[in-house]
């Protein structure tokens, strides 16, 4: 996260105000999803798990989307 030159405030901002653009039911041991948003005109991606029982949330990652992979939308990921 750090050597991605991506902030705690930075992840917290996607938590909190960022879109949903993919969920993950199946993850284990919780489900997660990938969370957009714009920072400083630069999107940034964070996958989050959330506990239920503890309403604990676990950043997994966050990370600068690559065009490479991603749309221009940085929503939908490049078919192969």
């Amino acid at each position: 996260m750090f050597e991605r030159a991506i902030s705690k405030d930075d992840v917290v901002t996607v938590v909190t105000s960022g879109e949903i653009i993919a969920t993950y039911p199946e993850d284990t041991p919780f489900p997660s999803c990938l969370m957009l948003n714009f920072l400083r005109d630069r999107a940034v991606h964070v996958v989050v798990s959330m506990s239920p029982r503890e309403g604990i949330c676990y950043i997994i990652t966050a990370y600068p989307p690559d065009l490479i992979v991603w749309n221009a939308d940085f929503k939908t990921r490049r078919v192969a």
